[in-house]
């Protein structure tokens, strides 16, 4: 899908604008020093937008940067990652985040309006499983399979009382009630990595193509995660797919794999992605996963989404080159991505992975 290039920075409808420069320089990331180090000669403020899985992430991320550099502002605005692309192309973000990485087409089109250069970094620093949550009075958990998961948001499953639904979960009464569907409003790699696993597990009834927009007229929407999340919340019946680090009391879905029923873990995700190789044919700092949903096996959660800090390679202002860098380094740390993982619940990246990374990460350059 050719994306937009109407930039829509200061539209973003039903989600809430998210400063993260708010978090005070002295006020740690979970798990981070409070104590900021001497002699930080870095100064001036980024601005950026994207994804909101990310937002708990960037909320940990910032604060701990912000500590360690007292004279740096970091602005994250949970757009969502569509909203972020387009601010990326258009010039009015020097790094999103994204919960897909750009596709081939766009990578071929260039015209990154924040770079020198039309080459990019985009590198894999948030991993988080989806979860596929519910509200459904008196229940807590339900194991479903794909081909159930994808029959319930086709439409073609309607009453949570379906003989396939209870034929799963045997012991658990089940009401006599319509399920209510929730989806993405807005473009959203979280509903890509959702359809992907649709289309990839239950091809038979999932008959959609892959896309970061819902590809069904009606139901009911959210715009961003936090407003498929109050969807879900305010209605007895609803089920829904987001980002596992903001469903709180939600219901879960223990989803089938392989014969057993996986809960959603951050350890689960980590076994889907560390599986799966690199796209070919990228750009030396273009480091994009190919995750296929259907290859989960050994406890590997099969709906795990991959979010991308998105740069240039070449950025015409030298503190600018400079402060993303610094960023996108310090995201890339161990510490870092242990304030992540206490703050979101994501999966930290691999050591070899890091080394990937920051090799990457050190292509930025004035250009």
């Amino acid at each position: 899908m050719k994306i937009s290039r109407i930039a829509r920075i200061g539209a973003i409808g039903a989600v809430a604008a998210l400063t993260l420069a708010g978090c005070a320089a002295n006020e740690a990331a979970a798990g981070g020093s409070t104590d900021a180090p001497a002699g930080s000669s870095l100064s001036g403020t980024i601005d950026a937008t994207g994804a909101s899985s990310q937002t708990a992430a960037q909320e940990a991320w910032v604060a701990g940067f912000q500590t360690a550099n007292p004279d740096v502002t970091v602005n994250y605005e949970p757009t969502g990652s569509g909203t972020g692309r387009e601010n990326f192309l258009e010039g009015g973000s020097v790094f999103i985040g994204s919960d897909r990485a750009f596709n081939d087409e766009e990578i071929a089109a260039g015209g990154f309006g924040a770079c020198a250069a039309d080459d990019i970094v985009e590198v894999p620093l948030y991993i988080s499983p989806v979860a596929v949550a519910f509200n459904l009075e008196g229940v807590d958990t339900l194991n479903l399979d794909a081909a159930t998961i994808a029959s319930i948001f086709a439409g073609t499953i309607s009453n949570w009382n379906d003989p396939a639904i209870a034929a799963l979960n045997s012991g658990t009464t089940l009401p006599d009630l319509a399920i209510a569907p929730v989806h993405r409003s807005d473009p959203s790699g979280t509903q890509e990595t959702f359809t992907k696993y649709l289309a990839a597990t239950a091809p038979d009834v999932w008959t959609y193509e892959v896309s970061d927009e819902w590809p069904i007229q009606g139901g009911e929407a959210g715009q961003g995660t936090s407003g498929v999340v109050q969807a879900l919340t305010a209605g007895n019946g609803t089920i829904g797919f987001a980002d596992a680090s903001q469903v709180g009391d939600l219901g879960q879905v223990h989803v089938g794999v392989d014969g057993e029923f996986i809960a959603y873990s951050a350890e689960a995700a980590s076994k889907l992605v560390e599986n799966s190789p690199l796209v070919e044919g990228r750009g030396e700092g273009d480091l994009v996963f190919d995750v296929d949903p259907a290859a989960a096996t050994g406890g590997a959660y099969p709906i795990a989404l991959v979010s991308y800090l998105i740069g240039c390679v070449q950025y015409d202002d030298a503190n600018t080159a400079e402060l993303v860098k610094s960023y996108f380094q310090y995201v890339a740390s161990d510490e870092a991505q242990k304030a992540a993982e206490a703050n979101a619940g994501n999966a930290p990246i691999s050591d070899g992975l890091r080394e990937q990374v920051l090799a990457a990460i050190d292509l930025i350059q004035v250009g």
